[in-house]
């Protein structure tokens, strides 16, 4: 298991998760007809990749633009599986990018570093 890429489409974001290099990242807009389908395979292979890890640090860089509610549920499912790394000894070192005028992204992540306080978290505005 070395990469699981998916290339964006209208409704999907591209996912980009080198597990090689312990670099997961998911950009753009994720409202897609089955959620659960999109998303299941990328949250097993992730529990998967996890799952090797011993005292190891992974980037997640996720700059979601939009998402839906069912959206919003996978990708806490995705956030509760790093937060399980984290607490097991791992640097689960989360950079979440949004538009800096987007409240609702901005406090849809402060509120994923509420709920996963084992993930480090941080910020980043980025301009229109």
């Amino acid at each position: 298991m070395n990469k699981l890429y998916l290339a964006p489409s209208s409704n999907t974001p591209e996912v980009d998760f080198d597990f090689t290099m312990h670099r997961l990242t998911l950009r753009g807009e994720s409202y897609p007809e089955s959620a659960a389908a999109f998303y299941g395979d990328i949250l097993s292979q992730t529990a998967e990749f996890l799952s090797t890890l011993s005292n190891e640090d992974v980037q997640v860089i996720v700059q979601l633009n939009y998402f839906n509610s069912s959206s919003t549920k996978m990708l806490f499912s995705f956030f509760d599986r790093l937060n399980q790394a984290a607490e097991a000894g791992n640097r689960i070192m989360l950079d979440w990018h949004h538009d800096v005028d987007d409240e609702t992204i901005l406090e849809f992540g402060l509120e994923v570093a509420e709920d996963f306080p084992a993930i480090e978290f941080h910020a980043h505005a980025l301009e229109s």
